[in-house]
């Protein structure tokens, strides 16, 4: 299983957002990482969840800790994700 670190594109498996994808943007401790999807891209909005809640992905994006929304959709458009990360999860 891929590690949780900063840029991994994860998939949210609980909550109202259960199937939609989002990316670690900074990993606060052992059980939580602060994520986003970004709101605009994805409808998830940037907030703290547990470890359990979220499914690691294969691929990552290569962003540095803490960035905003908008470098987060720059990292993805650079990679062309775009259409991969909009996609609802299987």
């Amino acid at each position: 299983m891929p590690a949780v670190k900063v840029g991994r594109v994860c998939v949210k498996t609980r909550g109202r957002e259960s199937g939609m994808k989002c990316v670690v943007v900074e990993v606060i401790d052992k059980s939580f990482v602060l994520i986003t999807g970004p709101k605009k891209l994805t409808g998830i909005k940037r907030r703290r969840v547990n470890i359990n809640h979220i499914r690691p992905l294969d691929w990552k994006i290569d962003i540095k800790k803490g960035v905003t929304d908008k470098v987060v959709v720059n990292a993805l458009k650079k990679m062309g994700k775009i259409d991969e990360m909009t996609a609802k999860a299987k």
